[in-house]
Protein backbone atom coordinates (compact mmCIF):
# COMPACT_ATOMS: atom_id res chain seq x y z
CA UNK A 1 0.00 0.00 0.00
CA UNK A 2 1.74 3.26 -0.82
CA UNK A 3 2.05 6.00 1.69
CA UNK A 4 -0.81 8.42 0.29
CA UNK A 5 -2.83 5.28 0.79
CA UNK A 6 -1.89 4.68 4.16
CA UNK A 7 -4.38 5.31 6.96
CA UNK A 8 -3.37 8.20 9.15
CA UNK A 9 -2.39 8.02 12.30
CA UNK A 10 -1.18 9.99 15.45
CA UNK A 11 2.67 9.16 15.02
CA UNK A 12 2.05 10.26 11.29
CA UNK A 13 0.80 13.15 12.56
CA UNK A 14 3.50 14.04 14.78
CA UNK A 15 2.41 12.96 18.10
CA UNK A 16 4.60 10.37 19.60
CA UNK A 17 3.08 8.41 22.88
CA UNK A 18 5.60 6.43 23.39
CA UNK A 19 8.28 9.19 23.82
CA UNK A 20 5.84 10.69 26.04
CA UNK A 21 5.45 7.36 28.18
CA UNK A 22 9.29 7.12 28.49
CA UNK A 23 9.53 10.87 29.77
CA UNK A 24 7.23 10.57 32.31
CA UNK A 25 9.03 7.22 33.71
CA UNK A 26 12.12 9.77 33.67
CA UNK A 27 10.43 12.31 35.45
CA UNK A 28 9.11 10.26 38.78
CA UNK A 29 12.45 10.09 40.21
CA UNK A 30 12.25 14.03 40.55
CA UNK A 31 8.66 14.70 41.38
CA UNK A 32 8.95 12.51 44.51
CA UNK A 33 11.85 14.27 45.69
CA UNK A 34 8.87 17.19 46.62
CA UNK A 35 6.92 15.20 47.96
CA UNK A 36 4.62 16.43 51.05
CA UNK A 37 2.96 14.21 53.48
CA UNK A 38 -0.42 15.66 52.27
CA UNK A 39 0.38 14.51 49.10
CA UNK A 40 -1.99 11.66 47.94
CA UNK A 41 -1.25 9.11 45.44
CA UNK A 42 1.58 9.57 42.60
CA UNK A 43 2.48 10.81 39.28
CA UNK A 44 0.51 9.50 36.37
CA UNK A 45 -3.06 10.08 37.33
CA UNK A 46 -5.27 12.70 35.71
CA UNK A 47 -5.04 15.00 39.36
CA UNK A 48 -3.21 15.66 41.97
CA UNK A 49 -4.38 14.75 44.87
CA UNK A 50 -3.59 16.80 48.19
CA UNK A 51 -5.15 16.01 51.75
CA UNK A 52 -6.83 19.54 52.60
CA UNK A 53 -7.89 18.29 56.03
CA UNK A 54 -3.78 19.83 56.98
CA UNK A 55 -5.95 23.34 56.92
CA UNK A 56 -8.04 22.05 60.08
CA UNK A 57 -5.62 23.53 61.94
CA UNK A 58 -5.98 27.03 60.55
CA UNK A 59 -9.08 28.90 62.29
CA UNK A 60 -9.86 30.57 59.30
CA UNK A 61 -7.67 29.79 56.04
CA UNK A 62 -7.15 31.34 52.80
CA UNK A 63 -6.36 29.67 49.69
CA UNK A 64 -3.94 31.23 47.35
CA UNK A 65 -3.21 30.89 43.47
CA UNK A 66 -0.70 31.79 41.30
CA UNK A 67 -0.29 31.52 37.80
CA UNK A 68 2.75 32.30 35.20
CA UNK A 69 5.31 31.46 32.93
CA UNK A 70 9.30 31.89 32.09
CA UNK A 71 8.95 34.20 29.18
CA UNK A 72 11.49 34.20 26.57
CA UNK A 73 14.42 33.00 28.39
CA UNK A 74 13.40 29.65 27.54
CA UNK A 75 14.96 30.57 23.98
CA UNK A 76 18.30 31.07 25.25
CA UNK A 77 17.89 27.78 27.39
CA UNK A 78 17.02 26.05 23.84
CA UNK A 79 19.84 27.30 21.95
CA UNK A 80 22.00 26.37 25.23
CA UNK A 81 20.78 22.96 25.22
CA UNK A 82 20.65 23.70 29.36
CA UNK A 83 17.18 22.48 30.74
CA UNK A 84 17.50 21.89 34.51
CA UNK A 85 17.32 25.40 35.33
CA UNK A 86 14.58 26.75 33.61
CA UNK A 87 12.36 25.31 36.06
CA UNK A 88 13.70 27.18 39.11
CA UNK A 89 12.50 30.40 37.07
CA UNK A 90 9.15 28.99 36.45
CA UNK A 91 8.84 28.22 40.46
CA UNK A 92 10.42 31.30 41.58
CA UNK A 93 8.08 33.49 39.59
CA UNK A 94 4.82 31.20 40.91
CA UNK A 95 5.69 30.56 44.76
CA UNK A 96 7.08 34.41 45.51
CA UNK A 97 3.86 35.78 43.95
CA UNK A 98 1.78 33.48 46.45
CA UNK A 99 4.69 34.42 49.61
CA UNK A 100 3.49 37.98 49.20
CA UNK A 101 0.50 38.00 50.95
CA UNK A 102 1.94 35.23 53.54
CA UNK A 103 0.91 32.27 51.88
CA UNK A 104 2.75 29.24 52.32
CA UNK A 105 3.31 27.15 48.98
CA UNK A 106 1.76 23.90 49.27
CA UNK A 107 2.09 22.37 45.79
CA UNK A 108 2.15 23.38 41.74
CA UNK A 109 1.06 21.70 38.71
CA UNK A 110 3.17 22.51 35.20
CA UNK A 111 2.13 22.48 32.03
CA UNK A 112 5.40 21.67 28.92
CA UNK A 113 5.04 22.45 25.71
CA UNK A 114 6.98 20.69 22.71
CA UNK A 115 6.91 20.58 19.57
CA UNK A 116 8.39 17.49 19.60
CA UNK A 117 8.77 14.97 22.90
CA UNK A 118 12.44 14.38 23.59
CA UNK A 119 12.25 12.36 26.95
CA UNK A 120 15.72 13.20 28.40
CA UNK A 121 14.92 16.75 27.61
CA UNK A 122 11.41 17.04 29.44
CA UNK A 123 12.71 15.22 32.15
CA UNK A 124 15.89 17.81 32.80
CA UNK A 125 12.73 20.33 32.46
CA UNK A 126 10.68 18.70 35.05
CA UNK A 127 14.44 17.97 36.95
CA UNK A 128 14.89 21.96 37.20
CA UNK A 129 11.07 22.44 38.66
CA UNK A 130 10.83 19.40 41.23
CA UNK A 131 14.41 21.34 42.77
CA UNK A 132 12.59 24.55 42.49
CA UNK A 133 9.86 22.95 44.64
CA UNK A 134 12.00 21.86 46.95
CA UNK A 135 13.43 25.24 47.76
CA UNK A 136 10.06 26.51 48.13
CA UNK A 137 8.49 23.47 50.31
CA UNK A 138 5.90 23.00 47.97
CA UNK A 139 5.50 19.67 46.25
CA UNK A 140 4.84 19.01 42.62
CA UNK A 141 2.06 16.90 42.40
CA UNK A 142 1.31 16.98 38.54
CA UNK A 143 1.46 18.28 35.33
CA UNK A 144 0.79 17.73 31.49
CA UNK A 145 2.75 17.27 28.73
CA UNK A 146 1.89 18.40 25.13
CA UNK A 147 3.17 17.68 21.43
CA UNK A 148 2.46 20.09 19.06
CA UNK A 149 4.12 19.41 15.76
CA UNK A 150 3.07 21.78 12.98
CA UNK A 151 2.84 24.90 15.52
CA UNK A 152 6.54 24.14 17.21
CA UNK A 153 9.58 22.92 15.75
CA UNK A 154 11.07 19.75 17.15
CA UNK A 155 13.65 21.82 19.45
CA UNK A 156 10.79 24.66 20.51
CA UNK A 157 9.02 24.46 23.94
CA UNK A 158 7.77 26.36 26.44
CA UNK A 159 6.53 25.79 30.23
CA UNK A 160 3.90 27.02 32.42
CA UNK A 161 2.86 26.82 36.25
CA UNK A 162 0.22 27.15 38.72
CA UNK A 163 0.12 27.28 42.45
CA UNK A 164 -1.79 27.26 45.66
CA UNK A 165 -0.76 28.52 48.68
CA UNK A 166 -2.92 28.71 52.46
CA UNK A 167 -2.46 31.93 54.94
CA UNK A 168 -4.57 32.30 58.26
CA UNK A 169 -6.90 35.09 57.43
CA UNK A 170 -5.57 37.07 60.71
CA UNK A 171 -1.65 37.22 58.80
CA UNK A 172 -2.61 38.31 55.84
CA UNK A 173 -0.29 40.42 54.46
CA UNK A 174 -0.66 43.45 52.27
CA UNK A 175 -1.34 47.12 51.83
CA UNK A 176 -3.44 47.53 55.08
CA UNK A 177 -1.02 47.13 57.28
CA UNK A 178 1.80 49.95 56.15
CA UNK A 179 2.00 52.60 58.13
CA UNK A 180 4.09 56.03 58.10
CA UNK A 181 7.91 55.49 59.46
CA UNK A 182 8.01 51.63 57.65
CA UNK A 183 11.23 50.39 56.66
CA UNK A 184 11.56 49.25 53.32
CA UNK A 185 13.71 46.06 52.72
CA UNK A 186 15.48 44.83 49.46
CA UNK A 187 16.41 41.30 48.89
CA UNK A 188 19.12 40.74 46.49
CA UNK A 189 18.12 39.73 43.62
CA UNK A 190 20.25 36.94 41.75
CA UNK A 191 20.51 38.11 38.67
CA UNK A 192 17.60 38.90 36.17
CA UNK A 193 15.65 36.68 37.07
CA UNK A 194 12.95 35.79 34.33
CA UNK A 195 11.61 38.88 33.27
CA UNK A 196 12.85 41.41 30.46
CA UNK A 197 14.45 38.68 28.42
CA UNK A 198 13.20 40.71 25.11
CA UNK A 199 14.83 43.79 25.71
CA UNK A 200 17.90 41.72 26.59
CA UNK A 201 17.51 39.62 23.86
CA UNK A 202 17.40 42.32 21.42
CA UNK A 203 20.19 44.31 23.35
CA UNK A 204 22.56 41.50 23.27
CA UNK A 205 21.93 39.82 19.91
CA UNK A 206 19.89 42.12 17.70
CA UNK A 207 22.15 45.37 18.98
CA UNK A 208 25.59 44.15 20.10
CA UNK A 209 26.04 41.04 17.68
CA UNK A 210 27.20 39.45 20.66
CA UNK A 211 26.92 35.62 20.86
CA UNK A 212 25.81 33.01 23.42
CA UNK A 213 29.41 32.08 24.04
CA UNK A 214 30.79 35.74 24.34
CA UNK A 215 33.29 35.44 27.57
CA UNK A 216 32.34 38.47 29.65
CA UNK A 217 35.05 40.20 31.62
CA UNK A 218 32.53 41.92 33.68
CA UNK A 219 30.69 38.59 34.44
CA UNK A 220 33.23 36.22 34.89
CA UNK A 221 31.96 33.94 32.41
CA UNK A 222 29.97 33.59 29.41
CA UNK A 223 26.92 35.86 27.68
CA UNK A 224 25.08 32.94 28.00
CA UNK A 225 25.66 31.33 31.72
CA UNK A 226 25.01 34.73 33.00
CA UNK A 227 22.04 35.28 31.51
CA UNK A 228 20.22 31.82 32.38
CA UNK A 229 21.50 31.96 35.52
CA UNK A 230 18.14 31.09 37.84
CA UNK A 231 15.64 32.84 39.67
CA UNK A 232 16.07 32.96 43.09
CA UNK A 233 13.72 31.29 45.09
CA UNK A 234 12.47 33.77 48.30
CA UNK A 235 9.29 32.24 49.67
CA UNK A 236 11.02 30.01 52.80
CA UNK A 237 13.13 33.15 53.70
CA UNK A 238 9.60 35.21 53.50
CA UNK A 239 7.82 32.87 55.30
CA UNK A 240 10.38 32.59 58.30
CA UNK A 241 10.90 36.52 58.46
CA UNK A 242 7.13 36.77 58.69
CA UNK A 243 6.94 34.45 61.79
CA UNK A 244 10.20 35.66 63.45
CA UNK A 245 9.09 39.37 62.64
CA UNK A 246 6.43 41.24 62.22
CA UNK A 247 5.92 41.79 58.41
CA UNK A 248 3.49 44.53 56.78
CA UNK A 249 3.64 43.74 53.54
CA UNK A 250 5.73 41.88 50.73
CA UNK A 251 6.41 43.09 47.19
CA UNK A 252 7.90 40.25 44.21
CA UNK A 253 10.29 42.50 41.57
CA UNK A 254 8.90 40.77 38.44
CA UNK A 255 7.93 42.78 34.92
CA UNK A 256 7.55 46.22 34.76
CA UNK A 257 10.31 46.33 37.93
CA UNK A 258 11.19 47.71 41.12
CA UNK A 259 9.36 50.82 41.59
CA UNK A 260 5.53 49.81 40.03
CA UNK A 261 6.11 46.71 41.57
CA UNK A 262 6.43 47.97 45.10
CA UNK A 263 3.91 50.46 44.37
CA UNK A 264 0.96 47.49 44.12
CA UNK A 265 1.45 47.10 47.60
CA UNK A 266 1.77 50.74 49.36
CA UNK A 267 -1.71 52.09 49.98
CA UNK A 268 -3.52 55.38 48.98
CA UNK A 269 -2.55 57.96 50.90
CA UNK A 270 1.28 56.36 51.13
CA UNK A 271 4.15 56.38 49.23
CA UNK A 272 7.72 54.81 49.65
CA UNK A 273 10.73 55.95 48.94
CA UNK A 274 13.67 53.94 47.78
CA UNK A 275 17.43 55.69 47.62
CA UNK A 276 19.68 53.95 44.69
CA UNK A 277 22.33 54.83 46.72
CA UNK A 278 22.42 51.82 49.12
CA UNK A 279 23.15 49.48 47.09
CA UNK A 280 24.74 48.82 43.32
CA UNK A 281 23.06 46.72 40.82
CA UNK A 282 24.90 43.46 39.36
CA UNK A 283 27.27 44.00 36.37
CA UNK A 284 24.88 42.49 34.14
CA UNK A 285 22.44 45.82 34.16
CA UNK A 286 25.30 47.99 33.68
CA UNK A 287 26.30 45.57 30.40
CA UNK A 288 22.60 45.71 28.92
CA UNK A 289 22.41 49.05 29.69
CA UNK A 290 25.53 50.37 27.95
CA UNK A 291 25.50 47.47 24.96
CA UNK A 292 22.03 48.93 24.16
CA UNK A 293 22.00 52.36 25.45
CA UNK A 294 19.26 52.07 27.23
CA UNK A 295 18.33 55.01 29.52
CA UNK A 296 17.98 54.48 33.15
CA UNK A 297 14.29 54.57 33.55
CA UNK A 298 13.99 52.25 30.81
CA UNK A 299 16.18 49.83 32.55
CA UNK A 300 14.00 50.38 35.63
CA UNK A 301 10.66 49.56 34.09
CA UNK A 302 11.83 46.93 32.82
CA UNK A 303 14.43 44.81 35.29
CA UNK A 304 14.72 44.32 39.16
CA UNK A 305 17.63 45.64 38.74
CA UNK A 306 19.19 43.98 41.53
CA UNK A 307 16.47 43.46 43.78
CA UNK A 308 14.39 40.57 43.29
CA UNK A 309 12.26 41.06 46.56
CA UNK A 310 11.26 43.55 49.48
CA UNK A 311 9.67 43.42 52.50
CA UNK A 312 8.03 46.59 54.23
CA UNK A 313 8.45 46.38 58.24
CA UNK A 314 7.97 48.50 61.15
CA UNK A 315 10.83 50.51 61.70
CA UNK A 316 11.66 49.21 64.95
CA UNK A 317 11.75 45.68 63.10
CA UNK A 318 13.92 46.55 60.77
CA UNK A 319 16.99 44.85 62.75
CA UNK A 320 15.74 41.96 63.33
CA UNK A 321 14.46 41.28 60.12
CA UNK A 322 17.99 41.96 58.68
CA UNK A 323 19.69 39.45 60.98
CA UNK A 324 16.84 37.12 60.55
CA UNK A 325 18.12 37.07 56.24
CA UNK A 326 21.36 37.19 57.11
CA UNK A 327 21.34 33.84 59.62
CA UNK A 328 19.29 32.29 56.07
CA UNK A 329 22.15 33.45 53.52
CA UNK A 330 19.81 36.47 52.24
CA UNK A 331 21.81 39.91 51.11
CA UNK A 332 19.50 42.49 52.49
CA UNK A 333 19.18 45.86 53.62
CA UNK A 334 17.90 49.10 54.38
CA UNK A 335 16.59 51.08 50.99
CA UNK A 336 13.88 53.30 51.85
CA UNK A 337 10.74 54.08 53.89
CA UNK A 338 7.12 55.39 53.94
CA UNK A 339 5.85 58.58 54.25
CA UNK A 340 2.88 60.60 54.02
CA UNK A 341 1.71 60.95 49.77
CA UNK A 342 2.15 64.10 49.89
CA UNK A 343 2.64 65.55 46.18
CA UNK A 344 4.01 62.21 44.70
CA UNK A 345 1.64 60.72 41.95
CA UNK A 346 2.51 57.09 42.11
CA UNK A 347 2.89 54.83 45.27
CA UNK A 348 6.47 54.21 45.20
CA UNK A 349 9.76 56.03 43.79
CA UNK A 350 13.50 55.50 43.38
CA UNK A 351 15.87 58.30 44.63
CA UNK A 352 19.46 59.18 44.21
CA UNK A 353 22.15 57.44 42.06
CA UNK A 354 23.17 53.66 42.23
CA UNK A 355 26.00 53.26 45.03
CA UNK A 356 29.54 52.42 42.96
Amino acid sequence: MSETTTGASYAAAGVDIEAGDRAVELMKEWVRKTRRPEVLGGLGGFAGLFDASALKRYERPLLASATDGVGTKVDLARKMGVYDTIGHDLVGMVVDDLVVCGAEPLFMTDYICVGKVHPERVAAIVKGIAEGCVLAGCALVGGETAEHPGLLGEDDFDVAGAGTGVVEADRLLGADRIRTGDAVIAMASSGLHSNGYSLVRHVVFDRAGWSLDREVAEFGRTLGEELLEPTKIYSLDCLALAKTTEVHAFSHITGGGLAANLARVIPDGLHATVDRSTWTPGAVFDVVGTAGRVERLELEKTLNMGVGMMAVVPRESADAALTTLADRGVDAWIAGEITERAGHTTGATLTGDYAG
